[in-house]
């Protein structure tokens, strides 16, 4: 299993980035997604959810209106699209996977249960 996070790098104050996630040794479209976020000096906390038909999508209050969490099964990929970026946002980002076949469980909405994980890909905002 790898997840592969890329895309992170040195942006401007209101600015936009894109970061990815290539997946491989799973059945990617089987999985829900998720981005989480770890900044200098602090815990890792939830961004954003996608199911694993990318019908539905969940964000941390912090970020909702301004990132958009999407995926293309066929290309085994999830993205973080990023706008408005805000000092704060600044962290590396990591992304992970979780089967959807768990039944009556939602914590992954929430950032919770998470099976798969990768490296992170480092994103700074600063001007």
């Amino acid at each position: 299993v790898q997840l592969q996070a890329s895309g992170g790098g040195l942006v401007q104050p209101g600015g936009s980035l894109r970061v990815s996630c290539a997946a491989s040794g799973f059945t990617f479209s089987s999985y829900h997604m998720g981005w989480f976020r770890q900044a200098p000096g602090k815990e890792r906390e939830f961004v954003a959810a996608i199911s694993w038909s990318g019908g539905t999508t969940y964000y941390a209050d912090s970020v909702k209106g301004r990132f958009t969490i999407s995926r293309d099964n066929a290309k085994n990929t999830v993205y973080l699209q990023m706008s408005s970026l805000k000092p704060e946002d600044t962290a590396v980002y990591y992304c992970a996977a979780v089967s959807s076949s768990r039944r009556n469980f939602n914590g992954w909405q929430r950032g919770y249960g998470y099976d798969y994980w990768g490296q992170g890909t480092l994103v700074t905002v600063s001007s």
